[in-house]
């Protein structure tokens, strides 16, 4: 750099103060502290592959482990189905959503998920009283390739909340299942879901999808 006819070298207080012809400026860059999903590029989606979907919502929601809210996610769920398009298996978590979905291809997959999306966005919005994002990010997605990866996933989803019970000091006996999933309809259980109790029949009969 010259100054008054010299040349002198830059110190780095010198190469950090804004132009206003570009390069460095106050604010600028990535925030600190907020986790985000990569926006690289999807894979490449084809139609005998199931995908493993987890969609998080934002901060200040509370736990979607309400009756209500699960009931309003699990119509809008079933209402975002289409030959292209359709949620196999679901759990939803206190905050965010688990799903295992089919779909013809990558197209396909992303015209449904948005639909989902803005379906459970407008319902809980209008539940809560409030306006704005629900969801924080990109849904992050896991295409399922093989048979072994198909079934951890679905048990992954659907026993995602006995999983994480203990951490909250909660622990669930043999018989018990997530009624704010789609557990009551899995039809791949090794032994069939006791209804000994009303909310186990009422979970059969739709009480969340």
């Amino acid at each position: 750099m010259w100054r008054s006819g010299k040349r002198v070298q830059l110190t780095f207080d010198d190469a950090r103060k804004p132009s206003g012809h570009g390069g460095w400026r106050p604010g600028a860059g990535r925030k600190k502290g907020r986790r985000t999903t990569p926006h690289d590029a999807r894979p490449e989606l084809k139609a005998r592959f199931p995908v493993h979907v987890t969609m998080r919502i934002v901060a200040g929601i509370g736990t979607l482990r309400r009756d209500k809210l699960a009931k309003l996610i699990g119509r809008a769920i079933a209402m975002s189905h289409k030959t292209s398009f359709r949620v196999v298996e679901f759990s939803v978590q206190r905050n965010h959503l688990h799903a295992i979905v089919e779909a013809t291809n990558s197209g396909a997959l992303s015209r449904g998920l948005g639909g989902m999306e803005t379906r459970i966005a407008k319902r809980l919005n209008r539940e809560l009283g409030r306006r704005g994002d629900v969801f924080a990010d990109r849904y992050h997605m896991r295409i399922l390739k093989t048979p072994r990866e198909v079934r951890n996933a679905i048990r992954y989803v659907l026993l995602n909340a006995r999983h994480h019970a203990p951490e909250g000091g909660v622990l669930f006996g043999e018989t018990w299942f997530d009624p704010f999933s789609s557990c009551a309809w899995f039809d791949g259980w090794r032994r069939p879901l006791p209804l000994d109790a009303p909310w186990k029949r009422s979970c059969r009969t739709g009480a969340v999808r």
